[in-house]
């Protein structure tokens, strides 16, 4: 074993870690880093395929490569100035304590029992166990092994996301009122507010008055928000209604748009692409494929198309709300002609990696599955003209590896809060049905 330089720690990665991140080597500042050959034995199963898990894998085994150059010595791989080492170690035989613990042999059980050895032969330093899967952390943690998530990308907590809105009481009658002559108003006018984001949206009111209102960076000004309609549906509460204004804000390039069951994300963000369906070439909307159960693809019936169906009907049940609302009518029929010419386009977002979307109203739904590098992904497919809105639930997730707090959907809002072309909303109420709104509350 090499000798620990200082006080530098030892970290032990899981395989998901770098399926998740194909870049973590450089995230664990002056510590070192192990890779169990368990590990790049799973990594090679996902060399091949089209899905970001499979980018990170080729990704993170080529720059492995690339620093081990012809030999990896004993004493590792230096990572670069202010990093450690890194090192690849054969996996041992199961350690006594894990024969009594457990019956199987797999590789969780090769990766924990080959960080129980380090921690036996490195006792001058602390080793801990980095991993994704919290089942294995609980396993860790029940043997006396210091085990983390991967934090590189997770968000402090939620209370500091970024929610899009404020409320501001006690505002000047004549300040209410000048919003509703003059539609807007210097920034110096309203000393309330403080610190105003671009595309931060407020309800300001004084008593039984109040406005809505949007802080525009560019002249740095205040200017009322209207409730208006996109494609025949009306917002219901504040929040819809600063939805539809960014969504149909062509300055404005991403959107994101989080909140429960019910609240109207995606169909707000559908609604306002067919209102602004002649300013863009095409309408895309998309979803990861995320299984509710491990029953997966393979499992159900027919061809491709017929697999990934059920996987998409959330996205044609919004499009049915919409046709509903104009019946029979010259709108609705538009509908049904657009999904025919494809200008409308409902797909996996797998399907997508790899185009280069031009004047293209994208929707990508369920993105709290999404992974903070898939969501880069997603985004850097967008041309000239695009507009992309991401929507989800970030308490819904139903990737294996990531939370409310590492998902790629916080990662985007957090990250991208104070820029010009970018607004988020939170929509708190639920909209769908009395029943859906308590069944959400309460259960």
């Amino acid at each position: 074993m090499s000798e620990a330089r200082g006080d530098a720690k030892l970290f032990v990665l899981d395989t998901n870690v770098i399926l998740h991140d194909a870049g973590c080597l450089r995230c664990f500042e002056e510590n070192d880093i192990v890779i169990p050959i368990t590990v790049l034995e799973e990594l090679d199963r996902f060399k091949k395929g089209n899905e970001d898990i499979h980018f990170q894998a080729r990704a993170f085994l080529r720059r492995l490569d690339e620093l081990t150059g012809d030999l990896l010595s004993a004493k590792g791989a230096d990572l670069g100035p202010g990093l450690g080492c890194v090192r690849v170690i054969m996996a041992r035989t199961h350690s006594q304590t894990l024969r009594d613990t457990f019956l199987s042999d797999s590789p969780d059980h090769r990766i924990l029992d080959l960080a129980l050895t380090l921690r036996e032969q490195e006792r001058h330093r602390p080793v801990i166990l980095i991993s994704k899967d919290t089942n294995l952390r609980m396993k860790a943690k029940s043997l006396g092994l210091i085990a983390q998530d991967y934090k590189n990308d997770k968000i402090e907590t939620h209370e500091k996301l970024y929610t899009g809105k404020r409320y501001v009481t006690e505002m000047s009658t004549d300040l209410v009122d000048a919003f509703y002559r003059e539609g807007r108003v210097p920034s110096s006018h309203v000393p309330l507010v403080d610190g105003p984001r671009p595309n931060e949206n407020f309800v300001l009111k004084n008593g039984s008055k109040s406005v809505l209102a949007t802080y525009r960076a560019s002249d740095q000004t205040f200017g009322r928000v209207e409730k208006i309609s996109a494609y025949g549906i009306q917002p219901r509460n504040a929040e819809q209604s600063f939805a539809i204004r960014a969504l149909l804000d062509d300055d404005i390039k991403l959107v994101t748009l989080v909140g429960k069951a019910g609240s109207g994300k995606t169909l707000l963000a559908l609604a306002a692409a067919l209102e602004a369906k002649t300013r863009y070439r095409q309408i895309l909307l998309a979803r990861p494929v995320v299984a509710l159960s491990n029953r997966d693809l393979g499992y159900l019936p027919g061809d491709i198309g017929a697999k990934l169906d059920p996987y998409m009907h959330p996205l044609y049940d919004n499009l049915g709300v919409i046709k509903h609302q104009h019946g029979e009518g010259d709108s609705g029929s538009k509908v049904q002609e657009w999904l025919e010419q494809h200008k409308l386009e409902v797909a996996p977002l797998p399907y997508i990696r790899g185009r280069s979307l031009q004047r293209t109203f994208f929707i990508i739904d369920e993105a709290q599955n999404l992974t903070p590098h898939e969501v880069k992904t997603i985004i850097t497919r967008a041309g000239e003209g695009t507009k992309v809105v991401f929507t989800g639930d970030i308490h819904q997730i139903d990737h294996p590896y990531l939370d409310s707090l590492s998902n790629g959907l916080s990662y985007l809002i957090s990250r991208m809060v104070g820029q010009s072309i970018y607004a988020h909303i939170t929509l708190e109420k639920g909209e769908r049905s009395a029943l859906a709104e308590l069944a959400s509350d309460l259960l």
